[in-house]
């Protein structure tokens, strides 16, 4: 289990408001059935590395679709092999590391 963090960035929209975009961008997710989180700069996701890899480049596009010229795209990932990492495993640790489990 893998998981991704992904922000995907629209330039040159016209528009300070980017809320249609962030909805293709979680709709691709959706429709793929993968875990996810939408946080307030970026997503979560949780699946396996080539799915999400492929989910992350289908997101990408999703703004171009939508008319952006021009897109920037964030990607970290944490792919841990020795043990699987879940989303709600790696919050509740950091959650117990502070106190607040």
């Amino acid at each position: 289990m893998v998981t991704m963090e992904i922000a995907v960035h629209p330039i040159g929209t016209g528009n300070a408001s980017l809320s249609d975009y962030v909805a293709d961008v979680i709709e691709v997710a959706k429709r793929r059935g993968v875990k996810y989180e939408i946080t307030g700069m970026g997503t979560n996701l949780e699946g396996d590395l080539n799915t999400l890899f492929d989910i992350a480049r289908e997101m990408h596009e999703a703004s171009f679709r939508r008319g952006a010229p021009r897109v920037f795209t964030l990607i970290k990932v944490d792919d841990r092999r020795d043990k699987d990492l879940t989303l709600e495993y790696k919050r509740r640790r950091a959650a117990e590391k502070v106190g607040d489990a």
